[in-house]
């Protein structure tokens, strides 16, 4: 299997190459309130290093992160010690998960706030990118508090080197593509009602990544057909999806998942 080393695409005019698909890393930090189908076991130490060797090895160099993902940021800065060079970080700021529950700040400190501790929790000195983790009120969020000005000032002061938008909704995916260099948007084969954005990222040259992807629509295939492939060649079959995040702790699911993705784009 070639994997996805020769399959790096930009990410919009963000000046970051990404690989099609990215490591989400949730599971690797928090097993409360997550809406998976089956119960799963956040690994340990060791486990969680061989699984980022092999999406290394896969060709995989983007990886997603967030506050509120438990313990997912503070575990990353030790296991990528001296790989820093080989990864592009996502992260995000707004959502905070404590106590089994989520609650959202956008204020300008907090946000300032939340980036310089995902830095020290990290264990660098840049975030590649930093997404506004929405609570669904996309525009209120975007038009009535400070975090895009905020993080428009961490990315002049060189503290990040791009910020965008994971919203919930078209209209708020479109706005946020004005003034951010990225959206995350969910594009399955059940929910895809925000291609408009894609669309409109294609056209002004913003990055895209695509959460969820593999999520719902499933029982629509037919008999026999994969339904992690129809997936990818639904997200990669347009052309302004920068990557896809996945979130998996099985080596197998992984494997599978590269193979795929590089079937599908030919690589």
């Amino acid at each position: 299997m070639n994997g996805l080393h020769a399959l790096r695409r930009p990410l919009g005019s963000t000046g970051l190459e990404v690989s099609p698909l990215g490591l989400g890393t949730v599971k690797l930090g928090r097993d409360q309130g997550v809406k998976y189908p089956n119960g799963f076991r956040i690994p340990d130490d060791r486990e969680a290093a061989d699984l980022l060797a092999l999406a290394r090895e896969l060709g995989i160099n983007l990886l997603d992160t967030a506050p509120a993902y438990g313990r997912s940021e503070e575990r990353l800065g030790p296991l990528l010690r001296g790989q820093r060079q080989d990864w592009v970080i996502v992260s995000k700021t707004g959502e905070e998960f404590d106590g089994g529950q989520s609650r959202f700040d956008f204020s300008a400190a907090h946000t300032r706030l939340s980036v310089e501790r995902s830095l020290r929790r990290l264990e660098t000195d840049y975030i590649d990118l930093v997404l506004v983790h929405s609570d669904g009120n996309d525009l209120h969020v975007l038009q009535r508090t400070e975090v895009y000005e905020t993080l428009e000032r961490l990315k002049q002061e060189g503290l990040i080197r791009g910020f965008g938008f994971s919203g919930k909704t078209v209209d708020g995916g479109l706005l946020a593509l004005q003034r951010g260099d990225c959206a995350m948007v969910t594009y399955n084969l059940g929910e895809q009602a925000e291609k408009a954005v894609i669309d409109h990222a294609l056209a002004h040259h913003r990055g895209i990544l695509v959460k969820k992807a593999l999520a719902s629509g499933h029982a629509c295939l037919a008999e026999g057909q994969d339904p992690v492939r129809a997936s990818f060649e639904l997200v990669f079959g347009h052309p302004g999806v920068g990557a896809a995040i996945v979130g998996t702790i099985n080596p197998q699911h992984l494997r599978h998942n590269v193979a795929l993705a590089a079937e599908v784009l030919g690589g």
